[in-house]
């Protein structure tokens, strides 16, 4: 079964993300999905942008983009974040990422 797709928007040049971001955890990496959002957990602290700076390292090596292809849009101060990928299709963004998210019957990742 496909991941929920509420994470996912076409938009004008790429793909709209809306992620949810765990900042200070022990390691960086997509985990999969919450609720309507792909949850994402990053090492470095919340401080001073480190965090943002990360996450879209983290999402460029997932999707094979380079990290100036990525820009985040909104939510720079909170946990959920809007992130905008140019160039990738919502089935490249999709297809890239399916290796990583499990989903189960209900759309939660396990």
């Amino acid at each position: 079964m496909p991941p929920s797709e509420g994470w996912l928007a076409p938009i004008a040049g790429g793909t709209l993300l809306h992620v949810w971001v765990v900042p200070g955890a022990s390691r960086s990496g997509i985990v999969g999905v919450h609720g309507e959002a792909l949850r994402v957990r990053v090492a470095a602290p919340p401080e001073g942008g480190a965090a943002n700076r990360e996450l879209l390292v983290v999402l460029a090596r997932h999707l094979g983009v380079r990290p100036a292809d990525l820009t985040l849009e909104a939510g720079a101060h909170g946990r959920e974040k809007r992130v905008r990928v140019r160039g990738l299709s919502v089935g490249d963004v999709r297809d890239r990422l399916a290796p990583i998210i499990s989903v189960d019957r209900a759309g939660d990742r396990h």
